[in-house]
């Protein structure tokens, strides 16, 4: 796209350095419910609203949550458990009769967009791998018969699939798993136009490796950033580093046209002793300068073209998940609705924030010498242009994050400045 708008943004004169319809992602919360003291689903789906948030994440198919979820404007994704993948893998009228009961019965005044099949099952004591896909198959086979298709089927898988994660580059998943379970779930995924659902936590990293990892680096705020051996390109948050191994393995057994969706994510505000960054201020770093990244930035350096489309963990504290005490320390609100600390969730929210800084545009095009000239060989776009369908808010809050914390140069384009190309 080389055609060039001047827009009037505070009296000056700019270049915009991105597409506003394709570069900026999505972010929803994972509703989990493991605890004995949560609102109602209906009370529940107020505060969604009252916060914004446009899409939610279940762990099951809840009647009362689902049918609180309706004429909400809400989208959904629901949840076939762990313990129901033997029999959904083995009799397609099991499948047939879930689908019926649990996603046609509410769909569409609830509007379930995908389900879940399993969740991080390649780590289930119980050995349930080898029911995975079948049941990933038989599930969406029933969507067929009913005419719900458009509703994705897919299954989130954990960093620990992976062999290999460092440098990003060389991501690999499991030997084990290549063969039984990931080409032929890709291959699924890829038929049915689905994405591969990832749950990513920087900061098990961190907390395991806090000598050999920097907290900056763990949070979206400024750093030098890490360099990839493998593939020259420069990181500045480990998350994106995270994905981009998973993108890595998905292309060394050659399905690098899978789209990914990051399913969890988060940062506890409080941990045991041992859990080193757990506490207040770092979640709302992590969550708050994510939130940031993905509503005003473009996709991971291995995929800057895609979106990243988020759902953070979690929505409550839920005090009766077992573990350490950072496991009932995810949430953004305590369970009598007040906020566990402030970050912003939507791009009206960013535009009124003083939030921390985020990270620099990831894949910055490099400059020969000091000719001005822009690198012919660099990765990402030489300029691009708003997209005229942004709206106002959205193109505002993008401007300020690429003329600020994004490190675009937006002075006025005139004579002796670098954005200035002289044309005939």
């Amino acid at each position: 796209m080389k055609t060039q708008e001047k827009l009037q943004v505070n009296s000056s004169i700019i270049d915009i350095g991105c597409d506003l319809r394709d570069a900026a992602g999505t972010i929803g919360i994972n509703y989990g419910r493991v605890a004995n003291d949560l609102p109602t689903p209906d009370k529940v789906v107020e505060l969604l609203k009252s916060q914004g948030i446009k899409r939610v994440k279940l762990y099951d198919t809840d009647s009362a949550v689902l049918t609180a979820l309706a004429n909400s404007d809400i989208s959904v994704v629901v949840a076939l458990p762990n313990e129901l993948l033997a029999s959904t893998a083995a009799d397609q009228s099991f499948a047939d009769n879930w689908v019926q009961s649990n996603i046609s019965h509410y769909y569409p005044k609830t509007q379930i967009e995908a389900i879940a099949v399993g969740n991080e099952v390649f780590v289930d004591p119980k050995n349930t791998t080898k029911f995975l896909v079948p049941a990933m198959k038989n599930v969406y086979n029933s969507l067929v018969k009913l005419n719900l298709s458009s509703i994705k089927i897919s299954s989130p898988i954990a960093l620990s699939a992976l062999q290999n994660s460092y440098p990003s580059s060389a991501g690999s998943f499991k030997p084990d798993l290549i063969e039984p379970v990931m080409k032929p779930m890709m291959e699924f995924l890829r038929q049915s136009g689905s994405y591969l659902m990832v749950n990513a936590y920087p900061f098990f990293a961190y907390t395991a490796n806090s000598k050999d990892i920097s907290l900056d680096y763990a949070l979206f705020k400024e750093n030098q950033g890490t360099v990839d051996s493998g593939n020259g390109l420069k990181y500045y948050s480990l998350l994106e580093a995270q994905l981009d191994a998973v993108f890595a393995a998905m292309s060394a057994i050659q399905y690098n046209d899978i789209k990914m969706v990051v399913t969890e994510t988060g940062w506890p505000s409080l941990g045991d002793e041992n859990e080193i960054g757990a506490n207040e201020e770092n979640a709302a770093s992590y969550n708050g300068n994510l939130v940031k990244r993905v509503l005003t930035g473009n996709g991971t350096p291995l995929r800057t073209q895609d979106p990243l489309d988020v759902y953070l963990f979690a929505l409550f504290n839920e005090n009766q998940k077992p573990g350490p005490t950072s496991e009932r320390n995810y949430g953004l609100f305590y369970p009598n609705e007040e906020k566990v600390y402030d970050i912003p969730l939507t791009l009206k929210d960013l535009g009124n924030s003083q939030s921390t800084p985020v990270n620099r545009n990831n894949s910055q095009v490099p400059v020969n010498g000091t000719s001005g000239e822009v690198s012919k060989t660099s990765v990402g776009q030489t300029w691009c242009v708003a997209n005229g369908n942004a709206g106002t808010e959205k193109l505002q809050v993008a401007i300020d994050y690429a003329c600020g914390e994004g490190g675009a140069d937006c002075r006025p384009i005139q004579p002796g400045a670098t954005c200035l190309i002289q044309t005939q």
